[in-house]
């Protein structure tokens, strides 16, 4: 098959991706965003394109359509493309890129006889970097054609195609979620507290970034149960109760966040959990001596 693919909605990962394919050799037909201005600078920003303010049916000369719209927007992208295509749908492949939707959200373009499904990078895209996508895990579910699709684009941007069940979609990115953004305010979290300690922020993020360098390193060489540090670890319970009395004055969520996370570790990594879970709920529960 000619690959010509046509990009609608393209911030962020839409433009990572579209500049990966252009550079693979996929040809860029349609870049859609709402405006002129953003569809100009997105076909800068893949190298290859025409600019369109909105869908409109100058997306059907693509074979393939990739909706890289935010979540809450694809199913209303889905049904106008619907409208304007009709049943030149059929047989052409549209895969949209939610990490936590299948390829239900898709059903009005299904119903006109496209293959669907979705592809999903497990990788954060800030708004000042553009990560290269070589090892990273790509999501694929949807129809069969849809994911043989799915899987090639991924293999051709250098990524690895998992297939996923869409059922599980939505578990998939929750535990993304744990390990970038919420990763990102712990950290964060850990920088304030030095900060109130007396650090200043630039000295606080020196001392922090080997630590949490460090853990991940540890945790790629050796797995969480032997890289697993700290007072609870290694039953210092005592240690645990000053930590809470001195988080007393913090905003309610940092309290509740140290004492769900000591359980959390409690309840994966501890050789009894239920026993440290008991000294955790004593020493949480009454102030330090």
């Amino acid at each position: 098959m000619s690959a010509t693919i046509a990009i609608v909605g393209a911030g962020r990962l839409g433009r990572v991706l579209g500049r990966s394919l252009h550079r693979a050799d996929w040809k860029i037909s349609a870049v859609v965003t709402r405006s002129e201005a953003s569809a100009r600078s997105a076909v800068r920003a893949i190298g290859a394109g025409h600019a369109l303010a909105g869908v409109s049916t100058r997306v059907l000369q693509a074979n393939i359509v990739l909706i890289t719209t935010p979540d809450d927007a694809i199913h209303e992208v889905a049904a106008k493309l619907a409208r304007l295509g009709g049943n030149e749908w059929r047989g052409k492949v549209v895969l949209h890129t939610s990490g936590a939707l299948d390829s239900s959200v898709l059903s009005p373009l299904a119903r006109r006889g496209a293959f669907t499904g979705s592809l999903h990078p497990l990788q954060t895209f800030g708004q000042r970097t553009s990560p290269p996508l070589d090892g990273v895990v790509f999501a694929v579910q949807g129809d069969p054609h849809a994911r043989r699709i799915a899987r090639r684009i991924a293999r051709a941007v250098g990524g690895v195609p998992v297939t996923l069940r869409g059922d599980v979609k939505a578990a998939y990115h929750a535990a993304g979620t744990l390990a970038s953004p919420f990763l990102l305010v712990i950290v964060e979290c850990a920088m304030r507290i030095l900060m109130e300690a007396g650090f200043s922020r630039r000295r606080a993020k020196l001392a922090l970034h080997p630590l949490v360098r460090q853990t991940l390193a540890n945790f790629d060489r050796f797995g969480a149960k032997k890289s697993w540090t700290g007072p609870v670890s290694r039953g210092d319970f005592s240690t645990v109760a000053r930590h809470a009395a001195a988080l007393a004055g913090e905003p309610i969520e940092v309290q509740r966040a140290y004492a769900a996370l000591a359980r959390l570790s409690a309840r994966l990594l501890a050789t009894h959990p239920e026993e440290t879970l008991r000294h955790l709920d004593r020493a949480l529960s009454k102030p330090a001596k």
